[in-house]
């Protein structure tokens, strides 16, 4: 007999952490955030950080809520720094790039797969507004996703002056570090600290880390500000209301290891309160799903905000797929294919698109849903591919230039093209309600 869905609790995912012990590797996740979820009653389930866990993001639903916490350093390229810069005409030398690696070796290692999954979850719920709570590393995620950048290192970008300096970690304190930060009024951390702050505004709080927030999505809003002026917890006020399942948010100190020396009580009752709200967020989400089963109706909604950037990218977004089809599927009457310099540039931009916000208006919702077609008659179009090796030739040169997220981006898109496309097609052959008239 199946259990009643009233006695089914609500699910959060969290994706391990991958560290070598006893000569192979082990995937882990820290008990603090595992204690505290399932102790405001959530069932914590563990996305492990492995190669094809993109593909199987599906078989994880119901998602009611996420939980991205430890980790190392996101990949540069993901929000546009490295080599190059990030675009805003900042980038670490060489010389002090091997000085960030030196001093933080375990941090400063790039794990791919893990900047993967964590973005693809981190959209997923930016486009169904499922609550979201990050912590360290996953509110610099979070940031990514929507389009933010990071300091590669604060010590190098932020802190030019040593008198501007703030301690962010200390190796030989992990736990017990402290620094403070002044919480901004009107926000839900002023709220949850309020009968903690200390000369009206500030809290001591727990930070291990060496990069940070360096622009901050247009999105968001900042909650505190550490005294070298990084941000230290953002959240979207538009979809914050946790007793209606809506919760997007970002720390980048560590509540849950804000304890008293020796116990389990925390410094402030604030530090417990993030993941109370979070739970009570999601506990509410998956009561909305429920619901909308009920009815028949979809509880998935979008959220309308979008940057300027991302919605220039939106409005190339069909131009782009379309030539990406028809580069491969289409030549004129003399077998010539398209100029490559047409190609590249419009490729980009849908490349560009998969990895930007994926918060969509109903009119672009109804453009995927148009493009949808195409996905279902994607057996075909491979067997088009296949009939002459030069062009298959040119689509597999192109991907092998797109990163592993890129191309764990794109797949997700077709499978979710394939999907929109199976319930609009379901609908449409319904057959008409019959109404009953007394």
């Amino acid at each position: 007999m199946s259990p009643s869905p009233d006695l089914i609790l609500p699910r959060v995912l969290i994706v391990s952490r991958r560290t070598v012990r006893k000569n192979k590797f082990v995937d882990f996740v820290g008990e603090y955030h595992l204690d505290l979820v399932v102790s405001y009653g959530a069932v914590p389930v563990i996305v492990p950080r492995v190669a094809g866990v993109h593909a199987m993001l599906d078989s994880f639903e119901p998602i009611h809520g996420v939980l991205l916490c430890e980790g190392e350093d996101i990949n540069p390229s993901l929000y546009g720094a490295g080599g190059d810069g990030d675009g805003e005409g900042y980038a670490l030398s060489a010389e002090q790039l091997e000085a960030v690696r030196s001093l933080h070796p375990s941090d400063a290692a790039v794990d791919n797969e893990k900047d993967s999954i964590e973005l693809l979850l981190a959209r997923r719920c930016l486009e169904r507004n499922v609550p979201f709570l990050g912590i360290c590393r996953g509110s610099q995620v979070l940031n990514v996703a929507c389009g933010g950048s990071l300091y590669q290192d604060v010590e190098h970008e932020l802190h030019p002056a040593a008198d501007a300096a703030v301690c962010h970690m200390d190796y030989t304190n992990y736990d017990g570090h402290r620094h403070p930060v002044r919480v901004l009024p009107g926000t839900p951390l002023h709220d949850w600290f309020a009968e903690s702050l200390l000369d009206g505004d500030q809290v001591m709080v727990n930070s291990y880390h060496h990069q940070g927030v360096r622009r901050l999505a247009d999105r968001f809003v900042p909650m505190a500000h550490a005294p070298d002026g990084l941000i230290e917890g953002f959240y979207d006020p538009d979809a914050y209301n946790p007793g209606d399942g809506k919760f997007i948010m970002g720390l980048q100190f560590h509540p849950e290891r804000m304890r008293k020396e020796g116990t389990d009580e925390f410094d402030y009752p604030g530090c417990a309160k993030a993941y109370q709200e979070f739970v009570r967020a999601v506990v509410a989400y998956q009561a909305k799903l429920a619901a909308a089963h009920v009815h028949g109706r979809s509880a998935v909604t979008t959220s309308p905000k979008l940057n300027r950037e991302v919605e220039k990218q939106r409005k190339v977004i069909g131009r782009s797929f379309s030539l990406a089809k028809n580069m491969h599927a289409f030549s004129d009457n003399t077998g010539a294919q398209h100029p490559a310099e047409h190609r590249d540039g419009d490729l980009d931009v849908g490349a560009e698109f998969l990895e930007s916000n994926t918060a969509l208006s109903v009119q672009q919702e109804k453009r995927l849903k148009q493009m949808g077609a195409t996905v279902r008659n994607a057996s075909g179009y491979m067997n088009r591919l296949k009939v002459s090796e030069e062009r298959e030739a040119a689509a597999r040169a192109l991907m092998a230039k797109m990163s592993v997220a890129q191309l764990a981006s794109l797949a997700a898109f077709y499978r979710a093209m394939g999907n929109v496309c199976s319930e609009v097609l379901d609908a449409k052959l319904q057959p008409p309600s019959l109404t009953v008239h007394e």
